[in-house]
């Protein structure tokens, strides 16, 4: 029976446990977190939910139901990936120094988004303060809204959010000004504070000026799994991991699953690509 090490609990990463499990392989789930999933304040759209949900309870089922199949949990963060001694399989290093070792290994940590250190600003994730523009901008139909960012990212999410909300503002927290004056008010000042009562109300400049807000979304990232595979070898472009059809990237017994390859940041993206990637670790382990 083969082993399998999957970085990441999320969608994708609990997707290729089960029917890695299922298919007579030993797994492990390895994860420091629950990454941005668990920050959503409400999840409705998806298949099989009878009422919305937290992201954290999405993942908490998800994470029930590969348990009660046997796939094992450790909670950790994983710090290096190397190649086994033989050349074959994978070693891992937790931050702990513990090692954990597979004979392939599935990268599904997402992406990591990050954030400036603004006072108030993390006191209201999932109070108005949001990671995706995809998964919320619905809520913030004719209402205004800004995006925390200055790079493509952040770009992107305001395009997003503006076909649906009433006004977009951008803020790039002394960051330059990206070249698309015109399409949103841009900000370059600096952030003072993010404040509100039971949720986010205003945005505070250190130049004095107040912005009022009805959402802000965070488009501060850069690249999770993508510094693991990096340092083994396997092929980046544009931050993301690159895959093909079976979620294979260029090194032999590494797959990568989920946000960390781009596309549609979605939780039915993540747990499609999960799937493709256990089935196809199925056939590369027993064939």
């Amino acid at each position: 029976m083969g082993k399998v090490l999957v970085i990441g609990r999320g969608p994708a990463g609990i997707s290729a446990s089960i029917y890695m499990q299922r298919g007579g392989l030993e797994v492990t789930v390895v994860a420091k977190d629950d990454g941005a999933l668990s920050r959503a304040e409400k999840v409705e759209n998806l298949y099989g939910l009878e009422k919305p949900l937290t992201g954290r309870e999405v993942i908490q089922r998800g994470v029930a139901g590969a348990r009660r199949l046997g796939v094992t949990f450790k909670e950790a963060e994983i710090v290096s990936l190397t190649r086994g001694a033989s050349g074959r399989g994978f070693l891992t290093k937790t931050a702990g120094g513990e090692e954990l070792s597979g004979d392939a290994v599935v990268l599904a940590a997402g992406v990591a988004r990050s954030a400036p250190s603004v006072p108030g600003l993390s006191d209201f994730i999932g109070k108005g303060v949001s990671y995706c523009a995809m998964c919320d901008a619905i809520f913030y139909r004719g209402k205004t809204t800004a995006v925390l960012g200055a790079g493509e990212f952040a770009q992107h999410e305001a395009d997003i959010l503006s076909l649906v909300v009433g006004k977009v503002v951008l803020l790039t927290n002394g960051l330059p000004s990206p070249k698309i004056e015109g399409r949103y008010e841009i900000y370059t000042t600096p952030l003072q504070a993010v404040t509100g009562d039971t949720r986010v109300r205003h945005v505070q400049l250190t130049d004095g000026s107040e912005l009022a807000v009805d959402g802000l979304f965070l488009a501060w990232g850069t690249a999770g799994s993508t510094d693991l595979a990096r340092r083994i070898g396997a092929i980046i472009k544009d931050n993301h991991i690159c895959v093909d059809e079976h979620m294979a990237t260029n090194v032999p017994g590494l797959y990568a699953a989920g946000d960390c390859t781009g596309g549609l940041l979605q939780i039915v993206k993540a747990a499609h690509d999960g799937a493709v990637a256990g089935l196809s670790i199925l056939k590369y382990l027993h064939f």
